[in-house]
């Protein structure tokens, strides 16, 4: 005997219980009883007993749950970091490789304090399974800051496996600087220095990263907080090719970054090659040698190439983005406009009968307020004297920086067989994953912010580990791709591209992505960090029979359609609790 589900049109389908047996040497069935009308439960543990097993009274006095931890995510995650190396960048670690791998595990998941990440393993306070998967149940305090010392002292063998596996074979290599802001004033690297986040009265470390030309993490490097960034280039070149052994590279960075003297002072007496571009002043300069470059000199692909004497040895690629001018142009209009409003009053203010504002330099002070608000300075004539102030618009000033609108230049001294112009402007342009990179490590992701060290090897250990928590997470992005509002088909539309100086179009498949917000399987789309709280509903269950407490049974939920298909293209089995 056994029970059968038949479909019933548009009604339920029909539950019943058959028979099958044998007649004339065929194999037929017949119906005994109908059970649609029974309670599911009840037709589940009917058919438990006509396949042999034991239907229990009170399921719930057979079994008792005695913990109930998130799971999901924690399996997807260290599974991430093992597909990605992490146990044989910590094979040396001995006993603190668990901890190590922890650390890692927590950044990504729920990033927060070492001494939280610490509560959060231990049994009794545990959040997650992450403790008891990597038996870190009882672990020590001692073991977190152990474990920190540990990495930075082995950063460098960790950074040469990862450029190695990253950079064979490849030529480009992204370099671009952040920095972050620190409070106490115990540690020796925080330094009052040019803040990227607008703290500046906080003291700030500068840290450096290394990516591929994918932009995936290879190595950091934290400075003191009032390093300038060209200041930075010399200790990873040294890094590069004395440390790794990589003798030739072509460093793409910002025109802040690899600036005249850093190319000749560290790139070129190492035989680097590289890929910047050129300042404002610069292309002004440029245009008024070569130019000037009006929009009719660019072809459908709005780029030129040009030499100048000032750049012997390099070739200059001149780019107009026609979307970029405008908006520089709207820009410019608005604040001339509002840096108007504010000069008026200042005006009135100065004509007005009653309590006028008088004196040369008390003038000149709030005029300084409002020319130092918008940077308007260069787009103004001022004229102050101690009973009146009156102002005027550059018009020719204004006039010849509005024909470098939309204008940017790219520099480089590699020759076109080796690069084209276009691939240098898409070089170029591929900082943008640096830049990527940064907003996850800092805000989005895995917060390197606050850091709560205070000795400064282990403000390095922090960093580095949140580079390492960001290379595995670029790696899950790869492979979770088809069920994120990420472009898997980014490459294939760059092709596509009529110009590297457009901006880039996300995919056909990417922009139905984010009209229907559903993948081509009918399965919502989600971001990195809404699949890891679905991923997080899969629970890791202890349990243990009535008649024996001492009997662990340890289960996990079936996974749900969405946390299926994340297992399945992350490689990885969720039960699998070690």
């Amino acid at each position: 005997m056994y029970i059968e589900s038949v479909p019933n049109r548009n009604s339920p389908p029909a539950v019943l219980l058959r028979e099958s047996y044998r007649e004339g040497g065929k194999v037929r069935k017949r119906t005994l009883a109908n059970l649609s009308s029974w309670p599911e439960q009840l037709v589940e543990h009917f058919r438990v007993l006509l396949r042999g097993g034991v239907a229990v009274e009170n399921p719930g006095e057979a079994l008792t749950v005695e913990r109930s931890l998130p799971h999901g995510h924690v399996a997807a995650v260290l599974g991430g970091a093992r597909g990605c190396g992490a146990e044989h960048w910590f094979a040396g670690a001995g006993r603190l490789r668990p901890m190590l791998l922890a650390l890692l595990v927590s950044r990504v998941i729920e990033p927060a304090s070492k001494l939280a990440t610490h509560r959060m393993l231990r049994e009794e306070t545990a959040v997650n399974s992450l403790g008891r998967m990597l038996g870190l149940a009882d672990a020590r305090q001692d073991d977190v800051y152990l474990a920190l010392d540990w990495l930075v002292d082995h950063q460098s063998a960790i950074e040469r496996s990862l450029v190695h596996r990253h950079l064979k074979g490849a030529t480009l290599v992204l370099y671009d600087l952040t920095s972050t802001w620190l409070t106490g004033r115990c540690c020796t690297l925080a330094k009052h220095g040019y803040s990227r986040d607008g703290k500046r009265d906080d003291p700030q470390i500068v840290f450096g990263l290394v990516c591929s030309p994918q932009g995936c993490p290879l190595a950091v490097e934290v400075f003191s907080g009032n390093t300038a960034d060209p200041a930075t280039v010399a200790t990873q070149v040294k890094k590069l090719k004395d440390r790794f052994g990589i003798e030739h590279l072509t460093w793409v960075g910002d025109r802040g970054m690899l600036t005249s003297a850093r190319i000749e002072t560290d790139l070129k007496p190492n035989g680097m090659d590289w890929i910047s571009s050129l300042r404002a002043p610069q292309i002004a300069q440029l245009a008024e040698d070569c130019g000037p470059f009006q929009p009719s000199l660019f072809d459908e692909r709005n780029l030129i190439e040009v030499s100048s004497p000032a750049f012997p040895g390099e070739r200059l690629v001149v780019c107009r983005n026609p979307a970029l001018a405008e908006e520089r142009a709207r820009k410019r209009e608005e604040l001339l406009v509002a840096t108007e409003a504010e000069l008026l009053r200042i005006v009135q203010a100065t004509q007005r009968s009653r309590a006028p504002l008088t004196g040369a330099a008390k003038i000149a002070l709030r005029v300084g307020a409002v020319i130092e608000r918008f940077r308007m300075a260069k787009h103004f004539e001022l004229t102050i004297t101690d009973h009146s102030f009156a102002f005027a618009r550059k018009t020719e000033a204004i006039a010849a920086e509005a024909l470098l609108d939309g204008l940017y230049a790219i520099r480089t001294n590699l020759p076109p067989a080796a690069l084209s112009s276009a691939q240098a402007v898409t070089a170029y342009k591929s900082l943008s994953a640096v830049e990527r990179a940064f907003r996850c490590m800092k805000t989005i992701d895995l917060e390197v912010r606050p850091i709560f060290h205070w000795n400064a090897d282990r403000v390095r250990a922090h960093v580095f580990l949140c580079m390492l928590a960001y290379y595995v997470e670029w790696h899950m992005r790869e492979r979770l791709k088809p069920m994120l509002f990420d472009d898997e088909f980014i490459e294939e539309a760059s092709t596509l591209r009529a110009s590297p100086v457009a901006r880039a179009e996300r995919s056909d498949a990417a922009r139905l992505k984010d009209k229907t917000k559903h993948t081509d399987d009918g399965l919502p789309v989600h971001s990195l960090r809404t699949l890891l709280k679905d991923l997080a509903t899969l629970t890791l269950n202890i349990a243990h029979p009535a008649p024996n407490p001492n009997a662990k049974i340890v289960v996990t939920t079936r996974p749900t359609a969405v946390q299926d298909k994340a297992f399945r293209l992350l490689g990885i089995r969720p039960d699998c609790t070690q």
